[in-house]
């Protein structure tokens, strides 16, 4: 009998340790997430129904609505231009937004940093190397005589 309880009861603190790394999981990819899902604005008194309505519409993260004309907000039916004035306005206080000074941008670009790829040839073509935090697309052909 006591070992049945120590298995279930191990059994039980496994369960319970999956369900937290799943829940960890789930956080950490919300996180890592490039864009923000337009239900986000529900939380900043946008209706599920207008939300609905721009989804259907092609409006599907909040970045989408920071960055479109007014004017093809309101071309969506059910939306007016004081609805589409709020949606904007609550899409940029999520969306970070606005103008990068030169400076700003050398600072950045002063962090990037290039990876050789072991071929000076190949460095040389690419600028030095290939650079941390882009994506670098290379393509061969090869000629035979």
């Amino acid at each position: 009998m006591a070992a049945q309880l120590s298995r279930s009861s191990t059994r039980q603190q496994e369960i319970e340790q999956t369900v937290f790394e799943e829940v960890s999981n789930d956080q950490q990819e919300e996180e890592q997430t490039p864009f923000i899902l337009i239900e986000k604005l529900e939380q900043s008194g946008i209706s599920s129904g207008d939300i609905k309505k721009l989804k259907e519409a092609g409006f599907n993260t909040v970045e989408r609505i920071a960055h479109a004309m007014r004017s093809e907000i309101t071309a969506v039916k059910g939306i007016s231009e004081q609805k589409a004035d709020k949606l904007q306005h609550e899409a940029m206080k999520l969306v970070p937004m606005g103008f990068t000074t030169a400076y700003e941008v050398h600072e950045r670009r002063s962090e990037v940093v290039q990876i050789r790829t072991g071929s000076s040839t190949l460095d040389r073509l690419i600028g030095g190397g290939v650079e941390t935090g882009c994506i670098t697309e290379a393509s061969f052909f090869m000629i035979r005589f």
